[in-house]
């Protein structure tokens, strides 16, 4: 054979605590490529002594295939000469202050030159993998997996591709999808591969499907057997194609699994923040009330906003809107404590600022696992001629009432947030609203929404928005205030959005 330079992989590097498992994933993606796994292991381990020696800096490894031998390059820039490594093959060669290592593997036997070219044209195996992994890593929805891992598969390495998943560890398998080539075939293979019993195995095997060679690879991840990949094709499996299949199936299989936790983590997510909310919106008898809220998010992070409607007594209600800082598990806590603490102290009689003063306690009880809340908490009378409203507000957005004429202002002085201040003390300002009168509550994921440097609040916003509502319903004021938030800038909002509308019939 001879020494003609047939194909080159190099990438990039920095020194540091990363850098030598980061090659030798990268040498054991260039030898898959080039069909050379047999020498995976004296590869690595040549490639980890080169890389161990460069002190700082950046660097570049380059692999280089000769045909009958494998030549590896570690090119560090800006270096001081020194002796070159004194060993077969291995050597140090210089340009300028430019050092490159470099040592020769030979390979067993040679490989065709013709067979590296072909191997290595267009993209490659190499960017096959990294294609398939970017593919992969693009959707966290566990049904959307099976038909990507197929879709990838057909017809690069297999004609058809059936792809089996486990609901739970060691469970049965069952087929998730199919793909083949001649998709006038799939519906076919798909009645054929139901009448199968695919082996539930740990390792690659060769399956019996009647026409077809076929091989199954587990889709296992992080211990547990989530699957299996159903390879088939007419001819052989070349050794290459099934080297590149089961390194394929691992990345699959992990994608699986990435996406069943996100899938998971998400249910458990809207889970609790139900549970953090009213089973359903409160009808207050005499009152025209509405509550919108909104996650933000994809993945509807449980959220610190809260809200609350429920009854006291004969006429007399309660109600909040309140804002935990932060998102996630800390922050749920928060949101249940104070809903609870809200219901249970209100309906044992305590006044909405003892409740306030009890409330901000209770989180200060919490040490380190504490959040700062803001708090807007009332109680409705329902009185001849309208509603008679007490009321705190505590370090929350301002509350805004709407006149029938359209006037809009302020109502209830901020007083201090919750969480933060064990001295704070809180008072209840009483407030009336008269026929028509509307009352607007709302958490800063609706007063902070961002376009550029701009707020919606700014220059009074909400206010102005308010105004523009008289003579609506409840319902009406809080869809008008929701489209505002929504309208006012083109990207998707990153806060939690809550909003409570009173209005006096």
């Amino acid at each position: 054979m001879t020494s003609t330079l047939r194909a080159v992989l190099a990438a990039s590097f920095a020194a540091g605590d990363t850098a030598v498992p980061e090659v030798k994933r990268f040498t054991h993606e260039v030898l898959t490529a080039w069909a050379a796994m047999s020498m995976v292991e004296d590869a690595q381990r040549v490639a980890e002594t080169l890389v161990a020696a460069v002190p700082i800096g950046s660097f570049e490894v380059r692999w280089l295939h000769k045909g009958d031998s494998l030549q590896i390059e570690v090119k560090e820039l800006g270096q001081e000469q020194s002796s070159p490594i004194d060993a077969p093959d291995w050597g140090v060669t210089y340009h300028g202050t430019d050092r490159t290592r470099w040592a020769r593997l030979d390979l067993p036997g040679g490989v065709a030159a013709e067979e590296v070219t072909e191997r290595v044209a267009g993209p490659g195996w190499l960017g096959f993998l990294a294609d398939a992994s970017d593919l992969l890593a693009g959707t966290l929805n566990p049904d959307m997996v099976p038909a990507i891992i197929a879709q990838i598969v057909v017809p690069r390495l297999a004609s058809w591709c059936a792809v089996y998943t486990a609901e739970q560890h060691g469970g049965p398998l069952q087929l998730a999808y199919v793909w083949h080539a001649d998709e006038s075939r799939t519906d076919a293979l798909r009645a054929e591969l139901d009448e199968l019993v695919m082996p539930a195995a740990d390792d690659p095997a060769e399956l019996n499907v009647a026409g077809w060679q076929a091989l199954g690879f587990p889709l296992t991840a992080r211990g547990r057997r989530l699957g299996l990949m159903c390879l088939g094709r007419h001819d052989r499996f070349p050794d290459e194609v099934r080297q590149l299949a089961e390194d394929l199936s691992r990345r699959c299989a992990l994608a699986l699994d990435n996406a069943r936790l996100y899938a998971q983590q998400a249910a458990a997510n809207r889970a609790l923040q139900r549970s953090l909310l009213p089973l359903e919106e409160p009808k207050v008898p005499g009152l025209d009330s509405a509550v919108i809220y909104e996650p933000a998010g994809e993945t509807n992070e449980v959220g610190g906003d809260f809200y609350d409607l429920f009854p006291v007594s004969d006429g007399v209600w309660r109600f909040a809107i309140g804002d935990v800082c932060g998102t996630g598990p800390e922050a749920a806590a928060v949101t249940g404590l104070a809903r609870h603490t809200l219901r249970l102290l209100a309906r044992e009689g305590y006044g909405v600022a003892a409740v306030v003063g009890r409330l901000n306690q209770a989180i200060l009880e919490e040490g380190d696992r504490a959040r700062f809340l803001t708090l807007l908490h009332g109680e409705i009378t329902l009185a001849r001629g309208g509603l008679d409203i007490r009321l705190v507000s505590a370090g929350h957005p301002e509350a805004l009432r709407l006149r029938p004429s359209g006037v809009v202002e302020t109502v209830a002085s901020p007083q201090s947030l919750l969480g933060v201040f064990p001295e704070a003390q809180f008072e209840a300002e009483a407030v009336w609203l008269g026929p028509g009168d509307v009352l607007l509550g709302v958490t800063d994921g609706v007063t902070e929404r961002r376009a550029g440097p701009r707020l919606l609040d700014d220059d009074s916003g909400l206010a102005k928005l308010l105004a523009e509502c008289v003579d609506l319903s409840a319902r009406a004021v809080a869809e008008r205030i929701r489209r505002a938030v929504q309208d006012f800038a083109p990207e998707p909002s990153a806060d939690d959005l809550a909003i409570l509308v009173l209005r006096a019939p």
